[in-house]
């Protein structure tokens, strides 16, 4: 298998250290609810982890919340409510949203209010080497100190500053200097330091709670494109500079990044479209087979019309798992072999979903031909209903739906499903059938 890593800009063989992998994903910081950016940006990754894992990797998943920041701060202020307040509704509206994508959570979801002893002990060994210094209550990181600054934006400290807007700051010895620790305003959720009362920056979290809960050495570290720079960088700059060893991670993985109305989907430019909306819309087997069509590394453009139009894939995909086989022992059996050899090659070369997705858009067809034609299928079915819970599709065959414990009410719920499939209201169908397998 070879991933595409970011800091030598190829595609590598993928070798993990030893029996787990370790990978660390960034994540949300709660302050408004999630929007299909984040959606996608978590369905690439569930499909990594869920790929590793069907390959026989053990694979370790650590997600952060930073549940302590001004936007937490500044929308808890507006909505008259306190940070610890609106995080825990915002946490869990997130893990739920999650959960109806079918995105299976992270082995740990460490929050950076409960990481403060070891932020601070980071932040303490970088200032002993000479890397982070003291000034007025806070601390920056000193970016001349680190000779690998920039290596995996692939850009120099001079074009760093000639592309970006630094506003001057006398506190610092060089303008690129980043924050390690912020000195507390009044009034605002605070921690005690050596340098006086205050809160972590944004990118020293992550390397401690990385460190923390992994090691120094990740096999995969991910994100989305637009945390290359500064996050992803200073993370590298500070965890390398403070163990001593490099590389820090085997691989950075990127995602590129959801495009609404010719920008990027932000909540910070109320270019959105919540979890919850789109989900109100479209079943999980839509927006996953949405993600999925394009390439991790690419922009994706969100139209409604391109979900309806994977939903309406997902259908075939369930008609496909829902034939029935032929009553005949001596017909021909559909043999799925290729396409599963397809799906694994096009799986291996850097996560090409999209490659994979049209093998077994191809096994469809045969499928549904082979029962129009009174073939065997039965073990073609299986194959496609293996490969599509590598990708995290739900397509829930209706007999294995009647076979679960049910209340009366969920058998009502289920026949009205079925009663909708049968006068062609698929959108409506997939939504009950997404809600009650949630």
């Amino acid at each position: 298998m070879k991933l595409y890593d970011s800091l030598t800009g190829e595609k590598r063989d993928f070798a993990p250290q030893g029996d787990e992998v370790k990978m660390y994903v960034c994540g949300v910081t709660p302050y408004s609810s999630a929007h299909v950016g984040h959606a996608m940006s978590y369905v690439y990754f569930d499909t990594l982890r869920r790929y590793l894992e069907y390959k026989g990797y053990n694979v370790k998943h650590v997600q952060n919340f930073t549940d302590i920041d001004d936007k937490i701060i500044v929308a808890a202020d507006s909505q008259k409510t306190s940070p610890v307040m609106l995080v825990e509704e915002l946490v869990e509206e997130y893990l739920m949203d999650m959960a109806n994508l079918n995105v299976q959570p992270a082995h740990v979801y460490p929050r950076v209010t409960d990481e403060i002893v070891k932020i601070v002990e980071m932040i303490e060994g970088l200032i002993e080497k000479d890397f982070a210094y003291e000034s007025q209550g806070d601390v920056y990181y000193r970016v001349t100190k680190f000779e690998g600054y920039g290596k995996l934006s692939h850009r120099t400290l001079d074009g760093m500053m000639s592309g970006a807007r630094v506003e001057p700051n006398l506190q610092k010895d060089h303008a690129m200097d980043f924050t390690l620790w912020k000195a507390s305003k009044q009034g605002e959720p605070s921690w005690d330091s050596p340098w006086g009362s205050g809160r972590p920056g944004w990118h020293i979290e992550c390397s401690a709670m990385a460190l923390h809960y992994l090691g120094g050495h990740l096999d995969i570290h991910g994100g989305g494109q637009d945390l290359v720079f500064p996050h992803h960088e200073n993370e590298i700059a500070q965890t390398e500079a403070f163990t001593g060893e490099e590389p820090f991670a085997d691989h950075w993985v990127h995602n590129g990044l959801l495009q609404i109305d010719d920008g990027k989907m932000s909540k910070s430019f109320g270019k959105m479209v919540t979890v919850r909306e789109a989900l109100s819309k479209f079943s999980s087997d839509g927006m996953r087979l949405f993600f999925l069509n394009s390439h991790y590394h690419s922009p994706l453009a969100y139209t409604d019309e391109s979900i309806e139009g994977q939903q309406r894939a997902a259908e075939r995909m369930q008609t496909a798992l829902d034939a029935s086989e032929s009553d005949d022992a001596s017909a021909e059996t559909v043999d799925a072999a290729p396409y599963k050899e397809r799906f694994i090659t096009a799986m291996d070369d850097d996560l090409n979903t999209p490659q994979a997705l049209a093998s077994l858009f191809d096994l469809t067809r045969e499928i549904n031909r082979g029962h129009s034609e009174k073939k065997q299928i039965g073990s073609a079915q299986e194959i496609l209903r293996e490969l599509t819970e590598v990708l995290g599709l739900r397509l829930y065959a209706d007999e294995e739906e009647s076979n679960q414990p049910s209340s009366p009410f969920v058998d009502l719920l289920a026949e009205i499903r079925q009663e909708l499939r049968e006068a062609q209201q698929f959108e409506l169908a997939d939504r009950i059938r997404d809600r009650l397998q949630a």
